[in-house]
């Protein structure tokens, strides 16, 4: 006789997985209602973001071809990286441009150098221009000379009609003459040098005990003439008294020991280009030849 069948199972799902998936969907509720009360530290997120791009190379912005449906602190933040190739000429030509501009070589700074030196140096060209101008007549007349050499402008007053032989006052008619100077010397910017010269001939006066005391008195001279007549900041001025020691040419006849005697106002320009450090820069020649007229 045949052994009896097996009995069916219920029809239906077991009660306890009517139980059990209960229990899961207040589970899932209960962490829904947990993360939308929970608190974010958006700095502390941003700042573990921004560690995540730095390594995964993220972008923050990419291209959609469906309309947003809302963002979140995630979206905004941190999003999948897509990178594209770069053709290799935009490489270097983006890589040539940036050291063009960082370009810090010694070359391109002495070069750079050499450009302000050369700017400088024609803009007191065209202030000594200027001055020239001023002073025609009196040049004409062989009364000054002016000349540029480097960064400095020289005005020359020559002992012609300027000082008596022997003597460091100004003589009356000499005075239309320092006024122009003197306004030349108050528009024109840097330090002021008044440097007095004599020719080689020692002289022994009650006054002059030697050329030195002539020529510092007579510089002393024409320093207080401008000070006095115009309102020049004295703190520019530097009086030098040279003697015989700085002759234009040799002593050697009175016409020479008389272009000899003279009074040099020198406009000192800003030199500092000059004694930055690096390779001496490189004036031309033609600058530092005497130019005058």
């Amino acid at each position: 006789m045949m052994a009896d069948c097996p009995k069916c199972p219920p029809v239906g799902a077991p009660m306890w997985l009517a139980t059990f998936a209960d229990m899961m969907s207040l589970l899932m509720c209960f962490f829904i209602l947990l993360l939308s009360m929970a608190s974010m530290d958006v700095q502390k997120f941003k700042h573990v973001a921004d560690s995540l791009k730095e390594a995964f190379g993220v972008q923050r912005e990419i291209q959609v071809d469906q309309i947003p449906m809302g963002t979140s602190v995630i979206e905004q933040h941190f999003s999948p990286g897509q990178t594209q190739p770069t053709p290799l000429d935009e490489i270097r030509q983006s890589t040539q441009q940036e050291n063009e501009t960082l370009d810090q070589s010694p070359e391109a700074m002495e070069r750079a150098k050499q450009q302000l030196i050369q700017e400088k140096l024609e803009e007191i060209e065209a202030e000594a221009d200027s001055i020239r101008k001023t002073l025609k007549a009196e040049i004409e007349q062989g009364l000054v000379t002016v000349e540029t050499k480097g960064f400095r402008i020289v005005i020359r007053i020559n002992e012609k009609g300027s000082f008596a032989s022997a003597s460091a006052q100004l003589q009356a008619g000499f005075e239309p003459v320092m006024n122009k100077i003197t306004q030349s010397v108050a528009e024109s910017e840097g330090k002021v040098i008044v440097a007095g010269h004599t020719d080689d001939i020692p002289i022994k006066t009650i006054m002059y005990r030697s050329n030195w005391e002539l020529s510092s008195s007579r510089a002393v001279t024409v320093a207080q003439f401008m000070l006095e007549k115009h309102q020049i900041d004295p703190n520019r001025f530097l009086i030098e008294g040279h003697a015989d020691t700085h002759p234009l040419v040799p002593n050697d006849s009175p016409q020479n020991r008389a272009i000899n005697r003279r009074v040099e106002v020198v406009i000192a320009q800003d030199e500092s280009l000059l004694n930055q450090n690096g390779p001496t820069p490189v004036v031309p020649t033609d600058t530092f030849s005497d130019k005058k007229l």
